[in-house]
């Protein structure tokens, strides 16, 4: 078994028992000294994660300014709070506003090059320090999600004349950015946790449906690092905000934040995307129609439900692993397994379209959901964010509600409501 199956094997056994509170009850005693133990190993992690943060702030260990614009958008969680989409808009509306931006990403689950390949750059470079991953120059699509993970793809294959450089070291990213494209604008990627790279501000997602899991930090919770270090963020979203209560949340983060900017969204629907043509169908379409549901995503319940609020009938679940790389013959075997249900299609996120094997004939056609970022209050705060960031304020319009829409033009806005 590979290494990317026995971790996904082993992340489907643990996560369900780490990510929601009161998930260890009735549980058998194994079970509940295997909690024990993580508890014990999570009081270690958070010990070492202060430590660092601490050591950072003190300047033992040194930040590194590039002399140009830096903000991260990152979470306090692992996975789930539907980061993607907003740092699409953020970058869009940067876009608007006449910065050169840049997306820096690690790449989580990329494909990491052979000993080979490293010794082949090493030469190409002269010995030098081998350059990051170009996914897009801002013009052409260089990369596949294979070698550049599925976020940056996504980002690279939905924004235009935006830079996305994908390496772990995104000190050297940034500057490979400023030199060799001229940007004055760089974006992190899930970069809340990455202190090495000095930040100009910090923007910070928070999952309303959970919004700190059990409240534990890893590995016997969500938490990568104390819900409290949510201090050190500049503005925070609140994102899946529709259809609940937020006032509880937005006191709790009031008391571990008091000067942060509180913005809320949510991530809509917008179309209905053939897998493999890219052929766009309305929403509408899926009214009434039996569908498999495939995900692997942080949090499936949400995609699952859209798809019944949608009026589809979910006749199967398929959950895998976050970032699961799905090969040809899973995709196959997904159709088949849905032409024996007498499903009408497989529908899936966009996130995980970008990591499937092409098959050139369905028997049962394979769709994604395209999603949009609209706010439902706190527009004005984001507009104080890009206020902050690009030194404009009152030279352009008013932002509005950004809809992240696939080959739309900078500029492309919804209306949003002004609220809290």
């Amino acid at each position: 078994m590979s290494t990317h199956k026995t971790l996904e094997k082993t992340e489907n056994k643990i996560l369900p028992l780490i990510q929601y509170e009161g998930a260890d009850q009735g549980r058998g005693w194994r079970i509940r000294f295997f909690l024990w133990v993580l508890k014990r190993v999570s009081f270690v992690y958070t010990a070492v994660v202060q430590c660092r943060l601490w050591l950072y702030d003190v300047g033992i260990i040194r930040r590194f300014p590039l002399g140009c614009q830096v903000i991260s958008v990152g979470n306090v969680t692992v996975g789930g709070t539907g980061k993607t989409p907003v740092v699409e808009m953020l970058a869009r509306e940067l876009q608007r506003r006449g910065r050169r931006v840049a997306i820096l990403s690690r790449g989580y689950r990329k494909r990491e090059k052979t000993f080979w390949e490293k010794v082949r750059d090493w030469f190409a470079s002269g010995g030098g320090e081998t350059p990051p991953r170009v996914v897009t120059d801002g013009k052409n699509l260089l990369l596949d999600s294979e070698m550049s993970g599925d976020e940056p793809y996504m980002l690279a294959n939905n924004l235009s004349g935006v830079v996305v450089l994908v390496d772990k070291n995104r000190v050297k990213s940034g500057r490979y950015a400023v030199r060799r494209f001229g940007c004055d604008t760089l974006v992190l990627d899930d970069g809340f946790q990455y202190q090495r790279l000095k930040h100009r501000l910090d923007l910070v997602l928070v999952d309303r449906t959970n919004p700190f899991g059990n409240g534990n930090v890893l590995p016997r919770g969500i938490l990568r690092e104390p819900a409290r270090n949510i201090r050190r963020a500049r503005f925070i979203c609140i994102t899946k905000a529709a259809g609940g209560d937020t006032s509880a949340l937005r006191q709790k983060l009031r008391e571990l934040n008091p000067e942060a900017g509180i913005m809320e969204c949510n991530h809509v629907p917008c179309n209905l995307t053939e897998a493999f043509t890219r052929i766009v169908h309305p929403l509408s379409m899926l009214k009434g129609m039996r569908v498999v549901a495939l995900s692997g995503i942080a949090s499936p319940r949400s995609f699952e439900q859209s798809l019944r609020d949608m009026g589809a009938e979910v006749v199967e679940c398929m959950r895998f692993a976050d970032h699961h790389r799905f090969s040809q013959q899973e995709v196959i075997d997904f159709v088949l397994k849905a032409q024996k249900l007498g499903a009408d299609a497989v529908v899936t996120t966009e996130k995980d379209a970008v990591r499937m094997t092409r098959i050139d004939r369905c028997a049962v056609p394979v769709f994604y959901v395209r999603i949009e970022v609209r706010f439902t209050s706190g527009i004005e705060e984001f507009n104080k964010c890009i206020g902050e960031i690009t030194f404009e304020h009152g030279k352009h319009p008013a932002f509005r509600g950004t809809a992240a829409v696939a080959g739309a033009a900078p500029g492309v806005v919804l209306q949003g409501s002004d609220g809290g």
